[in-house]
């Protein structure tokens, strides 16, 4: 190999969360380099891959009927491998620069905390289809937890919720393990919905999810502020079939999105329950540590607090914590072993 550089055979380790809304990537050395919606444009007539990422995301809902926005991923996993197979090539090469090396990366990739050991083997199936040399799979609510640099080493309880778009993951860590935990549908997107049938039943209005979406971002608080937030939206009136105008604000998004939140609250407080008493009395005086994009929610640490009683803060950078956890793993993979699903593991469910 004399002349020839390392780099022409050797990739750059690469961590990635994959979101059901958003895939976001690290790559070792570089931090985070790709911030990507989790959606594909597929061509039903000719079977190939039109758009990935933000481009596809462009597509939904204006697309001829041969051509299919594909959102691969539901409440966390793999519901179609072979677009994710797809979404995952087209994210490594990219974050390498469209340089393919004679071996691929390392890749550590973020799941939801109780998948079953065959969803965990498709996402490492996924990824080494994908251009992966080797694939370690951690939960999201570890790698958040190590990416806000919690103490999840030492003998103190330590509570993370992680609200992503498909899921919501909570769990209590102490000594490299998960002592409790629990995995919610109720996420993103569910505030998503929340808001779609709200509005059809308070306004008659048909809207779409990326309206939805828009206006959660944009207005979207869980307790009253001092400011009142407004949005005008547009949509396809239900009595007319026409396109129609409405205005929405805070209050309406805090009515619609009760619901999930209620259940929301249920989760964690079975979790609570699960945790031992005196893991329990660290996180009575720790607290949560909030991350993923349902953290930036207005007011959101001051309603959960509140309503469990424990201190509540968001973890820097919300949005990055669980690829940048992941991407310190990938900076020392040892460290971090107790918490990898093992490969022998997955082998229990053929």
């Amino acid at each position: 190999m004399a002349g020839f550089s390392k780099n022409l055979f050797f990739s750059n380790d690469i961590a990635i969360d994959l979101g059901t809304a958003n895939t976001l990537v690290y790559v070792r050395g570089r931090g985070v380099v790709l911030n990507e919606p989790s959606v594909v444009a597929v061509n039903d007539k000719t079977h190939q891959i039109v758009a990935v990422g933000k481009e596809a995301k462009t597509m939904l809902g204006k697309t001829p009927s041969h051509i299919r926005v594909v959102r691969p991923l539901s409440h966390g996993v793999i519901s179609d491998f072979e677009v994710t197979e797809e979404l995952l090539t087209y994210l490594i090469n990219k974050a390498q620069n469209g340089h393919m090396r004679f071996f691929g990366p390392r890749v550590v990739i973020g799941v939801p905390t109780c998948v079953t050991n065959v969803q965990s083997r498709a996402v490492r199936d996924a990824a080494r289809n994908a251009g992966a040399r080797e694939a370690i799979i951690l939960e999201e609510p570890v790698a958040g937890a190590i990416g806000a640099k919690l103490p999840i080493s030492e003998a103190i309880g330590t509570m993370v919720l992680d609200i992503g778009g498909g899921t919501t993951d909570i769990s209590v860590i102490s000594l490299n393990g998960v002592v409790a935990s629990r995995s919610s549908h109720v996420a993103g997107d569910s505030f998503n919905e929340n808001i779609i049938d709200f509005v059809r039943s308070e306004f008659k209005l048909g809207i779409g999810e990326r309206t939805a979406e828009d206006v959660k971002i944009a207005i979207g608080a869980v307790i009253p502020l001092s400011e009142v937030l407004s949005r005008s939206v547009r949509g396809r009136d239900l009595a007319t079939g026409l396109p129609r105008e409405i205005s929405l604000t805070d209050t309406n998004v805090r009515e619609a999105i009760t619901p999930s939140l209620d259940a929301l609250m249920d989760s964690m407080k079975e979790v609570i329950e699960a945790t031992p008493p005196e893991l329990l009395s660290d996180v009575l005086e720790r607290g949560v540590t909030v991350f993923g994009g349902g953290a930036l929610l207005r007011g959101l640490p001051q309603m959960l607090a509140k309503m469990l009683g424990v201190p509540v803060k968001v973890a820097a950078d919300p949005l990055t914590a669980v690829v940048r956890g992941a991407g310190i793993v990938t900076e020392n993979p040892t460290s971090f072993a107790d918490f990898f699903i093992n490969e022998e593991d997955l082998l229990i469910e053929a």
